[in-house]
Order: C-alpha cells, then sequence, then structure tokens
C-alpha cells in the first residue's frame, strides 16, 4: 500500500453531524440505527471496497461454507506464541468487515461475561440489558418464539437439523453422547451446555453480514452516505475536541472531513493505531513513533484479549469426509472445565477441512473461551498503512494454560473412540509420542496454541479512575471529547463466544443511544 504521509492534505468543506469510521460488524449496525432520525446527517467510511449490491458482492463474500481469507482481508500478522511469530491473522477489509469473512457462528456468550462486564463500572451492560438487544437485532428461525430470542431482527439465524449435518458432523454429537455429555439444542439458551448445532448466521450457503442485513436496506435513507476506500490516518483535534477526521483515497490522497461527532468502529486492531496517530495512547509509545502527545492513554493497545484453542489434526478413514464444498463447521460442544470456577469456558469444534489448503485433513480444535491472559498491540511507526505487532501471550497464564490442557485432552477423547475414532485413520498433529504427561501438554499450547481469531479489550471501556480504560460505557472517549469507540475494542473482557455477535450488539445498542439520547453525546 502506498504512505500517505508525503501528500498534503485536501479540506472537505462539506460537514456531516456524524463519521462512522469502519463499516464491519458494530459500525453498520451502528450508522444503520443512527440513519433512521432523518435529521442526521451520517457519514459511513470503510477502508475496503464497497459492494452496494447483492448481485456484485463476490462469491467469497456470499459463500458463508468457507472463510475468505485472501481477496478482502487486511494481510495482517501476529505472535500467537513468543516461539511462533508471522501467523496470519484474517481481518475482513470490506463493508461488513469481519462478519463479511467470517465462518458464521452466532454465539452470544453467557450471562456471566455480561455480569462480568457491569462489575468493572458498566452497569448498562448488564445480562437483562444487552439480552433485549440480542433479541432486536436476530431472526431465529429456530426458537424465535423463546423469552430469550428475538424474530423480527435484521439478522437471520439458524441451525443445521440433523439430516443436514455432514458424516463427520454426525459422528462428533455422536461421540459426545457416548463421553456423557448432554445434548444441547439451543447454544444461546442462557442457562444451556452441552453439544449440538451452532446457530449460525446464513441461509443454506449464503452468508448474512452486517452489509447485506443492515446496510442494504440503509442505503435507501438520504441521509446516509458510504463511501468505500477510505482508510483512516488520524482524527482531527482542536483544543481537546476531535473535529473531524482525515483518510487516505485510494488514489493515495489526503482528505479532511469534519463532524460534530466520530465514532470510531474500526475493530480491535485498527481502532488503537488510529488512537495513536491522533496522538492519544501511552506517552511511550507516542513519542516512539513521533508523535505529538495528546492525551496520555496507557490502556490504548493494551489489554488484547483473544480465545487460544489447538487444533488435533487428523487422517479421515476416506477422503469424501472432508470434501471441500461442503461447510467448514456445524457443531460444538461448550461445557465447563474441570475444577474451573468459571461456567462455559471450554468449546471443542469439529472442523469438516483443518490444515494446509487441498490436504484430506480434518481437525477437532480445543478452545479456551474464558481468559485471564492479554497481550498488546506495538504500532511500529506513523505510517497508516504500518501493521502492528500483535502478540497474543497465549497460555503464558497458567491458569489458562492448565483449562486448555483439559480441554486438549478431550478433544483426544473424541477423535479415539466412538463414532468419530472410527472415522479417525490417524492423528497426524500433535506427535503423541512427545506427550507422556501433564507438562508436555502445557509445553505443546505454549508453542502452538493459535487465535480463534476474535481479538478484543484494546481500548477498553470502564470508569474514569480505572487507569485501563479508554471510555465510558456509553463508548465516550475520556482523554477528548466528541470522540466515541463503538467496536470489539471497548469490551472489557472477551466473552464466551464467538465476538461478531456481541460486536454486533455493542454497535445496536451504542447506536441507538445516539440516536435516542443524542444529548448525552452532544449532539
Amino acid at each position: 500500500m502506498t504512505s500517505a504521509t508525503s501528500f498534503v492534505p485536501v479540506a472537505n468543506e462539506v460537514s456531516y453531524e456524524v463519521i462512522v469510521v469502519g463499516a464491519g460488524a458494530s459500525g453498520s449496525p451502528l450508522a444503520s440505527r443512527l440513519s433512521e432520525d432523518p435529521n442526521r446527517q451520517v457519514l459511513l467510511l470503510e477502508a475496503g471496497p464497497d459492494y452496494s449490491a447483492i448481485a456484485d458482492t463476490p462469491l467469497d463474500l456470499r459463500n458463508g461454507h468457507h472463510n475468505s481469507v485472501v481477496d478482502h482481508d487486511w494481510e495482517l500478522e501476529y505472535s500467537p506464541t513468543e516461539k511462533r511469530p508471522g501467523q496470519p491473522l484474517p481481518r475482513g477489509r470490506v463493508t461488513g468487515g469481519s462478519s463479511a469473512v467470517n465462518t458464521c457462528i452466532f454465539l452470544r456468550g453467557v450471562p456471566e461475561d455480561y455480569a462480568e462486564w457491569a462489575s468493572r463500572g458498566n452497569p448498562e451492560w448488564a445480562w437483562n440489558n444487552v439480552l433485549k438487544t440480542f433479541c432486536r437485532l436476530e431472526r431465529d428461525l429456530d426458537f424465535g418464539s423463546e423469552p430469550h430470542h428475538g424474530d423480527a431482527g435484521p439478522i437471520s439465524v439458524r441451525r443445521y437439523p440433523h439430516d443436514e449435518l455432514t458424516e463427520l458432523h454426525q459422528a462428533f454429537l455422536a461421540t459426545a453422547d457416548e463421553l456423557d455429555f448432554p445434548e444441547c439444542l439451543d447454544q444461546n439458551d442462557p442457562l444451556a451446555w452441552g453439544a449440538g448445532p451452532l446457530p449460525m448466521n446464513k441461509l443454506g450457503q449464503l452468508r448474512i453480514s452486517t452489509a447485506s442485513a443492515y446496510l442494504a436496506p440503509a442505503r435507501l435513507l438520504p441521509n446516509l452516505e458510504i463511501r468505500g476506500g477510505c482508510h483512516t490516518n488520524r482524527l482531527l483535534i482542536t483544543r481537546g475536541r476531535v473535529t473531524g477526521v482525515e483518510v487516505v483515497r485510494t488514489d493515495g490522497s489526503l482528505e479532511q472531513i469534519r463532524a460534530n461527532l466520530i465514532v470510531l468502529c474500526a475493530g480491535a486492531i485498527h481502532t488503537p493505531g488510529i488512537l495513536l496517530r491522533s496522538g492519544i495512547g501511552p506517552v511511550e509509545d507516542l513519542t516512539r513513533i513521533g508523535v505529538d502527545v495528546i492525551a496520555d492513554v496507557s490502556g490504548v493497545g493494551r489489554n488484547l484479549s483473544d480465545h487460544p484453542g489447538i487444533i488435533v489434526l487428523c487422517r479421515p478413514t476416506h477422503l469424501e469426509l472432508v470434501a471441500g464444498n461442503q461447510p467448514i463447521i456445524q457443531t460444538i460442544l461448550r461445557y465447563t472445565a474441570p475444577a474451573s470456577d468459571q461456567r462455559m469456558d471450554l468449546q471443542i469444534e469439529q472442523l469438516t477441512f483443518a490444515g494446509r489448503e487441498n490436504l484430506p485433513y480434518f481437525g477437532v480444535a480445543a478452545v479456551l473461551e474464558q481468559v485471564d491472559g492479554v497481550g498488546e498491540l506495538i504500532f511500529p511507526n506513523a505510517d497508516p498503512f504500518a501493521a502492528p505487532q500483535i502478540r497474543s501471550r497465549f497460555c503464558e497464564n497458567e491458569g489458562d494454560a492448565t483449562r486448555l490442557a483439559d480441554g486438549f485432552f478431550d478433544a483426544l477423547r473424541f477423535v479415539d473412540a466412538g463414532p468419530l475414532g472410527a472415522l479417525t485413520e490417524e492423528v497426524l498433529f500433535p506427535d503423541m509420542q512427545r506427550i507422556s504427561h501433564r507438562d508436555d501438554v502445557v509445553s505443546l499450547l505454549r508453542r502452538f496454541a493459535g487465535s480463534g481469531y476474535h481479538p478484543c479489550g484494546t481500548a477498553r471501556m470502564g470508569p474514569l479512575d480505572d487507569p485501563t480504560s479508554v471510555v465510558d460505557q456509553y463508548g465516550r472517549c475520556h482523554a477528548v471529547d466528541g470522540l466515541v469507540i463503538a467496536d470489539a475494542s471497548i469490551f472489557p473482557t472477551v466473552p464466551r463466544a464467538n465476538t461478531n455477535p456481541t460486536s454486533i450488539m455493542v454497535g445496536e445498542t451504542i447506536g441507538e443511544w445516539l440516536r435516542t439520547e443524542p444529548s448525552r453525546y452532544g449532539l
């Protein structure tokens, strides 16, 4: 990508009431909800391309059976552990963001996740509050009549019935039954646990992203403008107030756009970069990259949280089991690690195909969902296109390593016996000859644990007296006026679930606050 540092910015005289930066999982619903007020002129900026019609949307964005990791990717790399730098970290660079490229798993997290958020000085995010938003945003085609579900929201959700499951996924559930795990037909039931089909935001093969669910109807609104190809360089700040943004257009030129309020929805990786380039962040980081200090905010780029996991890689008994035209995932087991005080802190997932492309392997992944360890982002300089070092530090925390080891041993049980074991020809990874006791597993995790691709927490919310917080519970930045952050970066902790639905919920929630209580945000 071209650096913008040699270009002179051109001021755009058009002024908006609100500019939303990032049209991803949170930015699209936020802009859509805010635009329901016809008196608000809203500009939604996206770094990647914007496809305004479903018919023009490329196949990789429509095909929910596979993740899109090439054509619309940020090409980021991360270090899951110190011993494995330079691993790819897929993130969606397109309208819809990562919701347009992901696996379509639609898990909400558990009530305890949001009780933890509330206990950290964010009572607006208590479970009973967020449940109302989760219900409002979904159209659950299986359980929509239940009080903990919605049936009229923009995001369609369904589960694979048994006869649509692949042979591997049918075997996974049958093996879970033999291992005495209970059946769980609705993984979004707040109190349920066990093995069952995943709730997924796709219809057949079609991925339901926030671009299609929220922006497609919102495009009819005359007060919403959507621009793709606008990479945000920095915020414009005058006397402690954000007054606009500076973007890099596709031709490499800079443009400055003014607004009364800026809402950052660029995600857990890119929102901290925009803040740092604007002079908001830890003073030592600002000094290192050569940016004048506007506000010393120690939490920017810190507290990176994610889900560590490890895959047991297997060769099937016959190749048709892992045909590439099948869904990559359909089922899940959610449960609590032995002796853990954190309910539902483990997942085991059956992956229809895994490992390197075009190799006939499948995987059984053990994933830690409630995580205590954190990492950080380190930006090398103030170039808007410079990717950060993403240091996840998986399993450095002893408790995290211990619980994930429990999940690893359970994943091995799935491929060793029962119907799934009968379809397993050979375990290719890890080399079981090198594992003789539990310490070997912990060492394995501290080398090979990888990301569930759910980064969050890098500009987290909390009260003003919390030195690690960047915004308050309404998303308002502590350090400067006129700035709101509303994406996964503000999560106080990672929920026990794939983060896409929670990101949508955050965008919905803050979007509604902006629409119905504008004075809270100075509008």
